[in-house]
């Protein structure tokens, strides 16, 4: 529990100085480094510890290349460079068919969803720092989705009754989620509050608290899902780069189903109000 404590109190500000105050290349940078350790965690995970020490270099390359392309829209050389490297994933698989430590098509999938999938959510995050007031928007996914989890947690550990998916994770309940959903919508209308306070912007409150709702939900979604692999594949963490957290995936299993919606949502809503 120290340690868990330890890493939010040092983790969250460092998390929140490069999201929403430096520079925009550095959050890019950023979120490329998440997509990286994230591919070797989900190889790891589904491929095994030695496949994933030789291949994570194309999923990781993948990923940075497709953040990349969000920095940089419409860049030629990008979008070459990017459309080999999606090639060489099912190529990858038929060179080392036959042969010791060949790469199978569930191999060659979790390096699809590692390269593509995860990147691109992660990028959503990305878009949202882009936008008008986006040093501030850019916390959206992450305030619905952590407010959501912990009013989930508390909820469940004071309501909790009825099992939600007990064969994918044991420790969650209807009523957890339930308070998750309330949690998610509670952290984004204090969100409008704050927004408004600093900026002089009133998104709204019926909107953010939709936001929230949406993001929650999303977010437990993406909690579930992922908690699926590792119940598969039995492991308890996707790492341990994050003491007392596990890996990235297991801190930003929710925000990763959360930020490209919303990120879409809010892009459209500036586009419409322009």
């Amino acid at each position: 529990m120290k340690q868990r404590i330890l890493v939010a109190v040092v983790g969250i500000p460092a998390l929140l100085a490069v999201l929403c105050v430096a520079p925009a290349w550095a959050t890019a940078l950023l979120l490329a480094a998440l997509s990286v350790i994230a591919a070797h965690e989900l190889l790891t995970a589904v491929s095994g510890p030695d496949k994933a020490r030789r291949w994570t270099v194309l999923p990781a390359l993948c990923g940075v290349l497709l953040l990349a392309r969000a920095v940089w829209p419409g860049c030629a050389a990008l979008e070459g460079l990017l459309l080999a490297a999606a090639l060489t994933l099912p190529l990858s698989g038929v060179l080392t068919y036959g042969k010791p430590q060949a790469l199978t098509f569930t191999d060659v999938c979790a390096m699809a969803a590692a390269g593509f999938a995860i990147p691109w959510a992660f990028s959503g995050l990305y878009g949202l720092r882009m936008l008008e007031g986006g040093y501030l928007l850019v916390l959206t996914p992450l305030v619905a989705a952590f407010c959501s989890d912990a009013l989930a947690l508390f909820t469940g550990m004071a309501l909790g009754r009825h099992k939600l998916a007990p064969l994918v994770s044991p420790h969650k309940t209807v009523e957890g989620a339930a308070g998750g959903l309330v949690g998610g919508m509670a952290g984004m209308a204090i969100f409008c509050l704050v927004y408004r306070a600093i900026t002089g912007v009133n998104l709204g409150l019926p909107l953010c608290v939709a936001l929230g709702l949406l993001g929650a939900l999303l977010g437990e979604l993406g909690d579930l899902s992922f908690s699926a692999v590792k119940r598969q594949y039995g492991i308890k963490d996707y790492g341990r780069l994050l003491p007392g957290h596990g890996g990235v995936l297991d801190r930003f299993d929710s925000v990763l189903f959360a930020a490209p919606v919303l990120c879409a949502l809010l892009r459209a809503l500036a586009a419409y109000t322009a």
